[in-house]
């Protein structure tokens, strides 16, 4: 059974893309900090007829992320896909003024190296069984910079720089790696069926080769 491993998952977006992809048929790996929220999302999910757990793990810790994916393949299965999409901390939005080179480095540990630590684990895998993808769920400072957003303005370039550089390397593995780029809340988008359009669109990454970058609304659309 393909397994996908959701991280930040939360009840909103995470919540509706575990519905989703449990719908084609997938196990799922619910990862965020708190271990008893990971429960109720798994208790509902299995009380609704899919495959669920959840391993909780700080993505600004190596050791935690990487043992949280190891055991969610060792208990559903090897990672087949794998959504990056931790909701950032608001210390994260502070104007640039603001920002200290502390900061910073938290910030790029949240976005960017927690991301290159959680790819690093379920790449061979995917590399193995020459298929898999990989989806990056971003804000709009990840294509365009905000004062009044410093930190992701800063750490959301350089995972989004990241997640090109691995869709060029591993397009002609079998592999794709995509980004979906959310300006603004959700809840503000008024999409026709909230969040269950955004959790179909990411399906639709998973499924079908495209380019990296897929903007949700346009730019000057959103907010954030």
């Amino acid at each position: 059974m393909p397994v996908i491993a959701i991280i930040g998952a939360g009840p909103g977006l995470g919540a509706a893309v575990a519905r989703r992809f449990g719908r084609e048929g997938f196990s799922i790996a619910l990862i965020s900090r708190d271990q008893s929220k990971l429960d109720a999302m798994a208790a509902e999910l299995t009380a609704a007829g899919l495959t669920a757990g959840g391993f909780a793990a700080d993505v600004r810790e190596p050791a935690e992320l990487e043992g949280a994916l190891a055991r969610a393949a060792a208990e559903l299965g090897p990672i087949t896909a794998l959504q990056y999409s931790p909701l950032p901390s608001r210390d994260y939005l502070k104007p640039v003024l603001d920002m200290t080179p502390e900061l910073a480095l938290e910030a790029l540990q949240f976005s960017a190296l927690g991301l290159i630590h959680a790819v690093r684990t379920v790449l061979p895998a995917m590399r193995e069984a020459g298929s898999g993808s990989i989806i990056l769920i971003n804000g709009g400072t990840s294509v365009k910079a905000r004062a009044g957003f410093a930190g992701t303005s800063v750490a959301f370039p350089a995972e989004s720089a990241y997640g090109e550089m691995l869709h060029d390397a591993l397009e002609d593995e079998g592999i794709r790696v995509s980004q979906l780029v959310i300006p603004g809340g959700i809840p503000q988008l008024q999409l026709p069926n909230g969040i269950d359009d955004v959790a179909d669109r990411i399906w639709g990454l998973h499924a079908n080769a495209g380019p990296f970058r897929t903007m949700l609304i346009p730019l000057e659309d959103g907010r954030e």
